[in-house]
């Protein structure tokens, strides 16, 4: 019997913990096909969004993904992001949170771009980027 992932149940935790504090929940995210975000705001394959309640509105964070509105430049647009691709959840005042490996289908997706996808046969692939190196650690950027 496959036991259910803990990450859901952490990110809910991490989440309210942030809000009941005062702090700003960020959710940085690896944007595939199957991540509905605004792709504009999408660098190097990942996009980190405010999830707080004030910054959100119908916030639903259920096993299997998390899915909100959220306006864009004054434009309220729909989220929606599979929990595999959740890559960390932390405080924006203080960096106190916690960091996740996106599953494999998700990962090897960011790493590609929409417009490499569509000119895929115009000529050489680009470089890949090199793997991180060690643990994942999330650092205070002011």
């Amino acid at each position: 019997m496959d036991l259910p992932s803990t990450k859901p149940y952490l990110i809910r935790a991490i989440h309210q913990w942030c809000c009941d504090n005062g702090f700003t929940p960020y959710l940085a995210v690896a944007v595939d096909a199957r991540t509905r975000v605004p792709r504009e705001h999408v660098r190097d394959g990942q996009i980190v969004l405010n999830v707080g309640y004030e910054a959100t509105a119908h916030l639903s964070m259920d096993n299997d993904s998390i899915s909100f509105q959220a306006r864009f430049g004054g434009v309220a647009r729909d989220i929606s992001i599979p929990m595999g691709n959740v890559s960390a959840i932390y405080a924006r005042e203080n960096g106190a949170g916690m960091a996740f490996e996106p599953e494999s289908e998700a990962a090897s997706a960011a790493t590609e771009s929409p417009a490499s996808e569509a000119n895929q046969d115009d000529g050489p692939e680009p470089p890949k980027p090199l793997p991180p190196r060690g643990r994942p650690s999330l650092q205070r950027v002011k």
